[in-house]
């Protein structure tokens, strides 16, 4: 997987810091519409990473790129490789590249780009590793019963399991500086994170590291249709890359 990265970061954000926002998309023609919402340059470059190429995602992405005001970068997997490879890949660009802090966010329009401030400040305050939380904010949850549900007793055991409490733990809206990827106990290069269960594998090895945490109050939206309504998680298939994680870390079983 390695990369060739030949440019220079140009600076444009406000930060301390420079600052990479990662956005994997998998069939979302929403990603002209999220990308038309970096109109400051709230990061200094976007890295989109494309898993699976369609027209329709570059239809979307050319009307995105006319209204963006940060410098877009496109990775391609041309079949689809899973959501933490595709993290995994943004990842990597930006090591190589240079950058201290990457932001992660949906690019089906759940996570407002205008947000990525009420990350970053934290991290400007000494925080090493943020996460995005809708339940720290005043907002209609548009869940199922279910779903809700879990969203509240999963950050409990969270909770239990690091001793760091938790009021969201599912929200992929997240911001971490990348000295955590860098610690020689993390190893993000492993088959079995390919899917969702990379993210919980870095917020576990974070918390387990001792770095510095908090959450920020952001709020989550779906303006998209597709079966589900909500989430393209299938329960069947999907559920144990969230649940597993963090279990097979705490007994041991993975590293």
């Amino acid at each position: 997987m390695a990369l060739a990265i030949k440019d220079k970061i140009n600076k444009v954000s406000p930060w301390s810091f420079m600052v990479a926002c990662i956005i994997p998309v998998y069939k979302e023609p929403m990603i002209g519409m999220v990308l038309a919402k970096f109109d400051k340059p709230y990061v200094d470059e976007v890295v989109v990473i494309i898993d699976e190429y369609t027209e329709d995602i570059k239809a979307s992405i050319k009307v995105g790129l006319k209204h963006a005001k940060v410098p877009i970068k496109m990775l391609i997997n041309k079949v689809r490789r899973g959501i933490g490879y595709a993290i995994r890949l943004g990842l990597y660009y930006a090591l190589k590249k240079g950058y201290d802090v990457v932001v992660i966010m949906a690019g089906n329009g759940k996570d407002d780009p205008r947000e990525i401030p009420l990350l970053l400040k934290l991290i400007e305050k000494g925080y090493d590793y943020i996460q995005g939380s809708r339940y720290l904010k005043k907002q209609k949850i548009e869940l199922p019963l279910s779903r809700k549900i879990f969203n509240k007793l999963w950050p409990l055991i969270w909770t239990l399991i690091t001793g760091v409490r938790h009021t969201e733990i599912t929200n992929g809206f997240r911001a971490y500086k990348l000295e955590i990827i860098k610690n020689k106990e993390v190893n993000i290069d492993q088959e079995w994170l390919n899917h969702y269960a990379l993210e919980y594998y870095i917020h576990y090895k974070a918390l387990k590291l001792g770095y510095k945490y908090a959450e920020a109050p952001v709020t989550k939206k779906y303006p998209w249709t597709h079966k589900g309504g909500y989430s393209k998680i299938k329960p069947w298939k999907d559920w144990w890359h969230i649940l597993l994680p963090p279990l097979l870390l705490w007994f041991g079983i993975r590293k």
